[in-house]
């Protein structure tokens, strides 16, 4: 049973400002600057991967993916940015090369994601049931949330459901990648792996914008905000 909004007592200046952003953000806006960076950060390296491995072999295949993730890492940083999901991949790049150089085989690199990405949606689904919604750290990493949205009722709230979401995608989708890994080829693999990614992701991201906007200009918490209305707890304006 989710806990009841109540209305802050004080949205400080840099709160309102925040959310008043957010409420002029367009679906497309949001998406055209994160979704790029998204797309980059999970499926960069698997391409690279790919074309090293298929023309040169299997190390050079292990080296372009090592390239294409620490080159996003390297970007998000200049630009000053957290780079959760470029963390993310050089993390996993590096048990990839690890299993990959055991195994010699192309199939024991790839499969390290497959098995990871299902873990991560149990860990969403884990995440709602202990009240910190990891869809919310992502959230953060496309919007620069303050503090005091992130530990409202209304962010835990939605963001709880956006994460039982995605948590049910990445289950599926790992089991259903690890049968085609298991049962085809690698090109049958890397063909599947982004007809089930780019495409779903782009739908599920989608709505997750469009959900959380939604959620947040619905809420009695922060709705005030989206409607353009003076603060319900009477503080002055500044």
């Amino acid at each position: 049973m989710s806990e009841p909004e109540s209305v802050p007592e004080a949205a400080a200046p840099h709160v309102v400002e925040a959310l008043e952003h957010a409420a002029t953000a367009s679906l497309r806006g949001i998406l055209v600057g994160s979704g790029p960076r998204f797309a980059r950060d999970a499926f960069g390296p698997v391409l690279a991967f790919y074309l090293g491995w298929e023309f040169i072999g299997l190390w050079a295949g292990m080296a372009f993916a090592v390239a294409a993730s620490v080159s996003a890492y390297l970007y998000e940083r200049r630009r000053e940015r957290p780079g959760v999901m470029a963390r993310i991949s050089l993390a996993v790049i590096a048990v990839q090369v690890a299993v990959g150089a055991i195994s010699e085989g192309a199939e024991g690199f790839l499969a390290p994601p497959v098995i990871i990405n299902g873990i991560y949606g149990l860990a969403f689904i884990g995440s709602v049931v202990i009240g910190r919604p990891l869809a919310g750290v992502f959230a953060s990493e496309m919007y620069p949330f303050p503090p005091e949205v992130r530990s409202s009722a209304t962010f835990r709230h939605t963001f709880s459901r956006v994460s039982l979401v995605w948590g049910t995608y990445l289950v599926v989708r790992s089991a259903a990648r690890f049968w085609v890994l298991t049962h085809a080829d690698v090109g049958a693999f890397v063909v599947f792996n982004l007809l089930t990614g780019f495409p779903l992701m782009s739908v599920l991201m989608s709505w997750s914008v469009w959900y959380g906007l939604r959620s947040f200009r619905r809420s009695d918490e922060w709705g005030w905000v989206f409607a353009g209305d003076a603060d319900p707890s009477g503080a002055p304006d500044t």
